[in-house]
């Protein structure tokens, strides 16, 4: 019985101190609680504004992000600025295609014959083209030419075979070619020539200009049996252009 007794005496002892050991340390939590709940407010609070401010912050990068966006539209604007750029050296090739000089046109060119005839037999004239087309132009090649004559006949001449070189002509520049042809020595009246029909070469425009020599034999003017042949020679440039 004794023993009994004792037990339950130090069990209801540590059963005591173990009550107060709770009291206290829920005492100390609450405390803890209190002041922690209090912080943790006010923490929540600058949190909150923290998290507001993060908040902001974000929104403010998204901005920035945004205008990273604005600022990728300016880059592809650049690059639109680009293709005009591409564009602009496309119109600095503008009258040359590709970089490449164009042909002479028949409109850019002044065309004009003199009779540079020296021999007895064998007449020359010579047909000058002037650019006046405010660009430089490419030319190469034979003309297309044609003889008209007083009676509407129209006498077609050949090449001579020469190798054709080609040239620039800057604006006031000139190129040439020579018609050679029989001289009429019969003492008739010949075959009057009255015009010349040219085509520059690669042109489809044709211009018509005086004949300024002499007339050609009546039996075959074209090609006479052993005399002198009615043929052109290439163009060339002229050396001695004004421009030059």
């Amino acid at each position: 019985m004794k023993h009994t007794h004792a037990t339950k005496t130090l069990l209801a002892g540590l059963a005591l101190i173990s009550t107060l050991g709770l009291t206290a340390c829920n005492g100390d939590d609450t405390g803890g609680t209190g002041a922690g709940s209090a912080d943790s407010a006010a923490s929540s609070t600058a949190g909150g504004s923290g998290g507001s401010g993060s908040g902001s912050d974000q929104g403010t990068g998204g901005g920035t992000s945004g205008s990273g966006g604005s600022d990728s539209g300016a880059g592809t604007e650049g690059k639109s600025g680009g293709n005009d750029s591409g564009k602009g050296t496309g119109a600095g090739t503008g009258s040359h295609s590709n970089g490449k000089i164009g042909i002479c046109r028949s409109d850019e060119l002044e065309v004009t014959a003199v009779d540079n005839s020296t021999d007895k037999t064998e007449g020359v004239v010579t047909v000058q083209f002037e650019n006046g087309g405010g660009r430089d132009c490419a030319i190469n090649g034979y003309a297309g030419v044609d003889l008209k004559t007083a009676t509407g006949d129209t006498l077609s001449v050949d090449r001579n075979g020469e190798k054709a070189t080609p040239g620039v002509l800057k604006d006031g520049e000139s190129a040439a070619f020579n018609i050679t042809f029989p001289i009429n020595n019969s003492g008739g009246s010949g075959v009057r020539v009255s015009k010349i029909l040219v085509t520059p070469p690669n042109e489809t425009k044709t211009v018509t200009i005086a004949w300024p020599a002499g007339s050609l034999p009546a039996a075959n003017p074209d090609a006479p049996s052993g005399g002198p042949k009615l043929s052109i020679s290439p163009v060339g440039t002229v050396s001695d252009s004004p421009a030059g």
